[in-house]
């Protein structure tokens, strides 16, 4: 094989493969219900107009048999009247023989639509299952595309979904729970940054304070001490002295 005749195969695989993609199966459908339609109207006026004939064959069949039949009985009743007296013999003769001759023509000719009857008969069976038959594929095929409908309804749907879900697995609901978990993290930091800057001595009196505030305190009855002794005071109050002096004198 050729490289020109690869090239070719590859470009014709090519081509036919980007036409199947762009076929849309309801479409196709559809359109081969119309061309069925279509086909059945065809079907049904060529079976109208076969039947027309076939009738009008019938009548005529019908007729030409009747035909027949009385010029038979006429030969009959002019050989009768013969017979009786009322007309000559001869000229019976000759009128029957006249009628029968009739009758053979009406024969004939009842024989002739008798066979165009039944070639209309099998014409209209044969439409008849024509027509049947397209109709049984229209209604296949109409529930076929009901199906397809609800196939591919349903297939489009569930493919959206997964696509959705998908999606949300791999890069949505993910990266969203990251940059949100992120953002919790930097407000946080930032709350705690702002408590710790709060909690600093904006001042050095602050400080100072603070620092005071920070050692042990000593206890009440030491502040009250070490006070008097800088007053020069007695650490001893005057009630405790005289409470003191009448519990020796007791």
């Amino acid at each position: 094989m050729s490289i020109f005749t690869r090239i070719f195969k590859i470009g014709q695989a090519e081509a036919h493969a980007a036409i199947s993609k762009l076929e849309d199966p309801i479409k196709v459908t559809e359109q081969g219900i119309r061309d069925l339609r279509v086909d059945l109207d065809k079907a049904l006026q060529s079976l109208a107009e076969v039947k027309a004939q076939q009738i009008r064959s019938s009548k005529e069949l019908t007729a030409y048999q009747q035909r027949a039949s009385e010029y038979e009985q006429k030969a009959v009743l002019l050989l009768k009247r013969a017979e009786s007296g009322d007309l000559e013999m001869s000229e019976a003769d000759r009128l029957a023989t006249e009628a029968l001759r009739r009758k053979e023509h009406a024969e004939k000719d009842a024989a002739l639509h008798q066979r165009e009857t039944r070639r209309y008969d099998a014409s209209v069976e044969q439409l008849e299952n024509t027509v049947d038959t397209l109709k049984a594929n229209i209604t296949t095929w109409e529930n076929e595309l009901r199906t397809l409908k609800s196939r591919m309804k349903v297939s489009q749907a569930t493919k959206t979904i997964n696509k959705q879900l998908a999606g949300i697995d791999s890069s949505s609901t993910v990266s969203m729970l990251e940059r949100m978990k992120a953002k919790v993290e930097e407000e946080e930091a930032l709350a705690e940054s702002y408590g710790e800057i709060a909690n600093q001595p904006t001042t050095v009196d602050a400080e100072i304070e603070r620092a005071l505030d920070s050692g042990s305190k000593p206890a009440a009855d030491e502040r009250l001490l070490e006070l008097k002794k800088r007053l020069g005071l007695p650490e001893a109050s005057e009630a405790e002295s005289s409470d003191g002096n009448s519990q020796e004198t007791d």
